[in-house]
């Protein structure tokens, strides 16, 4: 049997298309998205890049190049400088106490990542890029305790937030599409009681310049502060949650 052709790599799902072969519907994994192409999808048993056999070895297990996967990767150290007890995190975990006491540096391999103070996304909330952190303050923390984590989902296309001086999105609004230092200067004040993410996701920061408490923002409608974990409506800046795999 001849080894279909590979004619393209799909990265963003770590999928491959194989086009030009008739008789690959035995092969584990494989979907009919016309007459002419399937979709082989690589599940948890799988490692990317790979072709496997099918039940009746259609295909035989074949090394392709893919484009690096968008699986996020957070390393967390529980002494500074990337020293000490380490543990290594690719998804969400709501509980991270049994892995380690304290977290006094990370690294950031791959992904955006959500940090959270207590247990089930509670606390303090920090926001992490690909990068080296060789001690807490390097990511505005407030102490050394990092007990649960986030990873942003992947998303490329444009953002829009609006914003508005009252709540229940009434008073004045501003409507933003990039990154903005300083709330102040855009509306004359500081304080933003409802807003609506329309698309992407935002980072709201309680001083300018990217400085003080952190609240991540998903798209949806925030009525009142409180609804993005705030305990008061000041907002001193902003940024887009951008792709940094």
């Amino acid at each position: 049997m001849k080894i279909p052709k590979l004619t393209k790599a799909c990265d963003k799902t770590q999928s491959i298309f194989i086009t030009n072969h008739k008789k690959l519907s035995h092969i584990t994994g494989l979907i009919a998205v016309d007459k002419k192409m399937l979709l082989l999808f690589h599940n948890n048993r799988h490692r990317p890049g790979h072709i496997y056999k099918g039940q009746n070895n259609y295909c035989q297990s074949s090394m392709i190049s893919t484009k690096p996967g968008t699986m996020g990767k957070i390393v967390f150290f529980e002494d500074k400088n990337f020293q000490g007890r380490s543990h290594e995190s690719s998804s969400d975990c709501s509980d991270l106490h049994s892995f380690f006491n304290r977290c006094n540096s990370i690294r950031v391999e791959n992904g955006n990542w959500m940090l959270y103070e207590r247990p089930n996304y509670a606390g303090h909330q920090y926001f992490l890029r690909r990068g080296e952190y060789p001690d807490f303050q390097q990511w505005l923390g407030f102490n050394d305790s990092i007990k649960s984590c986030r990873l942003i989902t992947s998303y490329k296309g444009s953002h829009k937030i609006r914003m508005y001086e009252r709540e229940d999105f009434r008073g004045d609004m501003l409507e933003l599409t990039e990154d903005c230092p300083s709330v102040f200067e855009k509306c004359h004040h500081h304080d933003i009681q409802s807003c609506n993410v329309l698309e992407g996701s935002w980072i709201f920061y309680e001083l300018p310049n990217y400085k003080g408490r952190q609240y991540f923002l998903k798209q949806g409608e925030y009525k009142r502060f409180s609804e993005w974990g705030s305990l008061n409506s000041k907002v001193g800046s902003m940024r887009r949650v951008v792709d940094s795999y």
